[in-house]
C-alpha cells in the first residue's frame, strides 16, 4: 500500500469521505487522491516521491507556477510580523488600491476568506442596493457552496451527482431563477415574468464549473443590456477568470463592464482569500458606510495580501505573460483537437485563453446540458492514462485544465504526445 493510500485511509475515519472538498476524493476516476507533499513549478510531488507535471494549479491561482521565488519569500517577510491581527493594515489597503488603480469599473473592494464568501456578499450587496429578493443564476455555472447558489451548481456537484444540496431549506432558494448559459432569450423570459423583483444576474463569464464553456459571441453584452434596461445588477464571478484570462480579467478580456466582481484565491497567489468589489454606489451600502452587513475576522489577512500583492505586481509589471499563456493555450487545446480528429474518436476540446477542458462528447458544448453528454468514464480512463505517466489532471471530466508560465513548449509536447498515444489506441 501506498503512503498515499494509507493516509486517505486514516483520513476516511476522521474526515468526511476523507477529504476536505468533494472533488479531491478521486472517486469519480476510480482512484484513491494522491497525498501532495510538495510543489515547485511546473510540477508537484506526492508522499510517495513521484512527481507530477500540474495542469490543476490549486484550481486556478498558481499562474505563475508554484512556489514562485517572489511569492514565497512575501509570505516568508509577512510571517515574521505575526500571522494575523483581526486589524486594519496597510497591505490590504495596497491590495485594495492596486486592484481599484488597475480595473476602471472597481471603486472599492472588499476583501474577504474565500470565493464561496466573496459571492455571498455580492449577492447581499446587490439585493440591499436594489431592494429586490430574486437572482439569477445559470445552470451549471458554480458560485460556492452557500445555500441559495446549490441550485444546478455545476462543478463537484455534477461530479458526485447530486442535483441540488441536502440540508439547504427551500425557502433559501425561492428566489434563485436558473437561466441557461450562452441563451439569452433563457434570461429575457424571466425577466419579462419579474420586471421588478430581479436584483442581480450571476454569472461566470467563462463557465469553467461544468469543464470549460466560453460565452457564444453577444451573449455578455445582451446580460449587459438586459441588466441596464431592467435596473438589475450585473455580477461577474471571476473567481476563475479574473487576472487569469487578463490582468482586468474577463472584464478586459471580453470588454464588458459588470456591476459588481468577485476574485479568489488568485489574488492571494493560492492562500486563502476573497474580494468582491465594483460601483461605489453600490459598494457604499456595505457595513459601516451602510446598512448591508458583512464582517469577516480574517478578512485581509497580512500574510495572504503579501502573498497575493507579489503575484499582482508581477502579473501587472508583466503583461507579456497574458499575451504568451493565451497564445500557449490556443496552440496547446488545439493541438489536442486535431490529435482527437486524427485519430477519429468523439472527443470536443474547449479552450478560452489558458483555460481548457476536453470532454468525451461529440457535441458542441455550449451550455449545462450539451456538457453533461460527456462519456465520463471514458474521461475516467484518460485521466488514470495520464496520471500514471505522470500528468496531474482534475479528477473530474467538469473541471478545467490550467495553463501557468511555468509550463514550457517542451513540456506541453511531451504532454501531446502521451494525449496521441491514448487516442490512437
Amino acid at each position: 500500500m501506498t503512503k498515499s493510500e494509507q493516509l486517505f485511509r486514516r483520513a476516511g475515519k476522521v474526515i468526511p469521505g476523507g477529504v476536505n472538498s468533494p472533488v479531491r476524493a478521486f472517486g469519480s476516476v476510480g482512484l484513491t487522491p494522491r497525498m501532495i507533499a510538495s510543489a515547485d513549478g511546473a510540477y508537484m510531488t506526492d508522499e510517495d516521491g513521484r512527481s507530477y507535471l500540474d495542469f490543476v494549479g490549486s484550481w486556478g491561482p498558481m499562474i505563475l507556477g508554484h512556489n514562485h521565488p517572489a511569492v514565497r519569500e512575501a509570505v516568508i517577510r509577512a510571517c515574521e510580523n505575526g500571522l494575523s491581527y483581526g486589524a486594519a493594515t496597510k497591505r490590504e489597503v495596497e491590495m485594495a488600491e492596486l486592484i481599484c488603480g488597475s480595473i476602471p469599473n472597481l471603486e472599492m473592494i472588499r476583501m474577504v476568506n474565500s470565493g464561496t464568501e466573496a459571492v455571498m456578499s455580492a449577492i447581499r450587496a446587490a439585493r440591499g442596493y436594489t431592494g429586490r429578493d430574486k437572482i439569477i443564476k445559470f445552470t451549471g455555472c458554480y458560485h460556492g457552496h452557500s445555500d441559495a447558489l446549490l441550485v444546478q451548481a455545476g462543478s463537484g456537484v455534477m461530479t458526485v451527482e447530486i442535483p441540488d444540496s441536502a440540508g439547504v431549506p427551500e425557502g433559501c432558494t425561492k428566489d434563485t431563477l436558473s437561466a441557461v448559459y450562452n441563451d439569452e432569450t433563457s434570461v429575457q423570459r424571466l425577466f419579462d415574468e419579474f420586471p421588478e423583483e430581479i436584483a442581480a444576474v450571476i454569472v461566470e463569464p467563462v463557465g469553467a464549473n461544468m469543464g470549460v464553456v466560453p460565452p457564444r459571441k453577444g451573449f455578455l453584452e445582451t446580460l449587459r443590456r438586459i441588466c441596464t434596461k431592467y435596473g438589475a445588477v450585473l455580477i461577474f464571478d471571476e473567481v476563475i477568470t479574473g487576472f487569469r484570462l487578463a490582468f482586468g480579467g474577463a472584464q478586459e478580456y471580453f470588454g464588458i463592464d459588470a456591476d459588481l466582481v468577485t476574485y479568489g484565491k488568485i489574488i492571494g497567489a493560492g492562500m486563502p482569500v476573497g474580494a468582491y468589489g465594483g460601483k461605489r454606489d453600490i459598494m457604499a451600502r456595505v457595513a459601516p458606510l451602510g446598512p448591508v452587513y458583512q464582517a469577516g475576522t480574517l478578512s485581509g489577512n497580512p500574510v495572504a495580501m503579501a502573498a497575493g500583492l507579489a503575484q499582482l505586481a508581477i502579473l501587472k509589471e508583466n503583461p507579456q505573460i497574458y499575451s504568451d499563456l493565451n497564445h500557449m493555450g490556443t496552440w496547446f487545446f488545439g493541438e489536442i483537437r486535431k490529435a482527437a480528429d486524427q485519430s477519429g474518436i468523439f472527443v470536443t476540446v474547449n479552450a478560452c485563453g489558458s483555460l481548457g477542458c476536453v470532454f468525451f462528447t461529440d457535441a458542441d458544448v455550449v451550455n449545462y446540458e450539451t456538457a453533461k453528454t460527456s462519456d465520463t468514464e471514458r474521461y475516467a480512463d484518460y485521466f488514470r492514462y495520464m496520471l500514471a505517466h505522470g500528468v496531474y489532471q482534475a479528477p473530474a471530466q467538469f473541471e478545467a485544465m490550467f495553463l501557468s508560465s511555468a509550463h514550457t513548449e517542451e513540456m506541453l509536447k511531451g504532454v501531446l504526445r502521451l494525449i496521441e498515444a491514448y487516442f490512437q489506441g
